[in-house]
């Protein structure tokens, strides 16, 4: 059998991304619609869900909105059944939703501690449970998590984060080893430096802006958009044997020293 170069294509598909009301998780939404996906914006707000899949609907973009916070297990899981009855198939989770807190780590504030790790990792799991259950009785599915480039590097006031991120690396692998067998394909996309809103501090500070562009082989700061052709990739039929791995798309930071 010969490669189909329509296998990258998702016409047909529906695709999850959390938190995709802004950032890196709109980005991808858009990557993924342009690819054929019909994506399902989720967001803790109706309202900005709904004004965030008009605009892609304006864009020429099939989107749908599913509305829970990644934190409130009982909500996600009623929200997403309820979904995959009223409205259908979820073939795609994009576990994007995270948040960010800096402190020095001996004065890192346990409260802080506790709601990274229950957005950035409970939610990974919580969200990917709900969702996985479904792919389960259909034998397919594609789960894409966020990691980055902390998954596997330490940068002094983020140790938390980095925690968070490692841990979503390793349950990725764990949902290879438990769920491959059900034709479901989970890998990570870690981002490295990106121009979000949430590096807005790093990057309006200039000495770090200049030591990331030395640290970075491709010499720059990434553009969210850079991340969709992999994030499509990972969602594609084209993938359909990759699991469990992580792919770092960092302008080759993670390859040097």
């Amino acid at each position: 059998m010969s490669f189909n170069p329509g296998s990258f294509q998702l016409d047909g598909r529906r695709a999850l991304i959390t938190g995709s009301g802004k950032g890196i998780g709109l980005e991808l939404a858009r990557g993924l619609g342009a690819a054929g996906a019909k994506v399902v914006i989720n967001d803790r707000n109706r309202d900005k869900a709904q004004a965030v899949a008009r605009q892609l609907r304006d864009e020429g973009i099939g989107a749908e909105i599913a509305v829970f916070d990644v934190t409130d297990r009982a909500g996600l899981f009623e929200a997403i059944d309820t979904f995959e009855t009223r409205v259908g198939a979820i073939d795609i989770l994009v576990n994007n939703a995270g948040i960010q807190r800096r402190a020095p780590l001996e004065d890192f504030a346990a409260d802080d501690w506790h709601a990274l790790m229950r957005v950035n990792l409970d939610g990974v799991f919580h969200v990917s449970q709900a969702v996985a259950r479904h792919m389960i009785g259909r034998r397919r599915g594609k789960i894409i998590n966020i990691c980055s480039v902390q998954s596997q590097l330490a940068r002094p006031s983020i140790a938390p984060y980095a925690a968070s991120k490692g841990a979503v690396k390793m349950l990725t692998q764990g949902m290879c080893a438990e769920w491959a067998r059900h034709g479901i394909q989970a890998n990570g996309l870690a981002p490295g430096y990106f121009a979000t809103e949430m590096n807005r501090a790093l990057i309006d500070d200039q000495a770090f802006s200049q030591w990331l562009c030395k640290r970075t082989p491709a010499g720059r700061w990434g553009r969210v958009e850079e991340l969709c052709g992999s994030a499509v990739f990972l969602a594609s039929a084209a993938s359909d044997f990759i699991n469990g791995q992580t792919i770092f798309v960092d302008g080759g930071l993670t390859s040097v020293v």
